[in-house]
Parts: structure tokens; C-alpha cells; sequence
């Protein structure tokens, strides 16, 4: 059971959550009805704009990438990745593509959450999200040395920044 929490009740550090233990990026896409999710592992959480936001990053060919350039709405969640199948579920969900295969499917989770933001029963915490800004990454301004090691195939990224509209918590 999921019930929902403010900012304030959050005991959570980012820096751990986003690049040590990952996170789901789930998105519907309005046209369809299909959801699609990825493992994210580079992202911020802060404030802008006086609004509490989550800043993520998504290659264009990533297929979640179609999705997200086509609603504002997407959930962030998290898990307990010392949970038993949970960084190989997370795994499945960053390396496999929802082009190919049902990787919700073959990763094990369970769908559930709102109708604009789709999240898994195994999820702990879950940031529900609306897209306040999206932009590509102009290469002119990124250092060379994070060119050469983050971008040796120039596959650079996209920016999405998001506020958090709501947050629920796991029981």
C-alpha cells in the first residue's frame, strides 16, 4: 500500500539513491496507452523556479525518450536494491528495450500507480513528475574530458527537469 508524503517527510539522499542504487524512469505514452520504463542513474534532485524538482537525463534513442517527448508526466521511483532480484530487475530495465520485448514483464515488477504516472508495486518511493524544461546537450559547452570519457560515441544526452507534484511511500 502506497500512501502519499511531503517533501519535508523525505530522509533521503540523492547522490546514493540516483548513482548507487538507481531509479525506474516510467512514462505512458498518451497515444497508446503503453508504458515504458529505463533505469536511470544520472540525475539531480534540488530547487528551481521556487518549485522542488528532480533533474533527469535520457539519450535521444533511448525508446523512453519517445515516450517522455510526448507528455509532461512521469514518475521517478526507487527501490530496495538489497531486495532479492532488485539490481537485476533494474538491469533488465537499463539494458533491455522496450522495442524488443515486454521488459516490465521480464524484469518481474508489477505495474501499478495512476493513470499519467505509472509506477511498480516493488517500488519503495516514487517521485510523480511534470517535465517543466527539456532541452539537448550542446556539445560546444561540454569539457573535453567529459566528452572523451562520458561521450567517445558523441550519444549525448538529453535534459529533463521536472517538478515533483507528488511524492508517495511504500507502507
Amino acid at each position: 500500500m502506497f500512501h502519499e508524503i511531503t517533501v519535508s517527510d523525505l530522509s533521503f539522499n540523492p547522490f546514493t539513491r540516483l548513482n548507487k542504487d538507481w531509479a525506474l524512469v516510467t512514462v505512458t505514452d498518451p497515444d497508446t496507452g503503453k508504458v515504458n520504463t529505463m533505469t536511470v542513474s544520472w540525475g539531480g534532485v534540488g530547487v528551481l523556479w521556487n518549485k522542488n524538482v528532480v533533474t533527469i537525463y535520457i539519450r535521444p534513442q533511448r525508446y523512453t525518450h519517445e515516450f517522455l517527448e510526448k507528455t509532461d508526466r512521469f514518475t521517478l521511483s526507487f527501490y530496495d536494491m538489497e531486495a532479492e532480484g532488485m539490481r537485476q530487475a533494474l538491469t533488465v530495465c537499463g539494458r533491455k528495450s522496450g522495442r524488443d520485448l515486454d521488459k516490465i514483464a521480464e524484469a518481474g515488477l508489477h505495474l501499478t500507480g495512476e493513470k499519467d504516472y505509472p509506477w511498480f508495486e516493488e517500488s519503495q518511493l516514487v517521485f510523480c513528475c511534470k517535465t517543466l524544461y527539456r532541452s539537448a546537450f550542446d556539445p560546444s559547452r561540454i569539457s573535453d574530458d567529459i566528452k572523451a570519457s562520458a561521450y567517445p560515441g558523441e550519444d549525448y544526452h538529453d535534459v529533463y527537469i521536472a517538478e515533483i507534484e507528488k511524492i508517495v511511500k511504500k507502507d
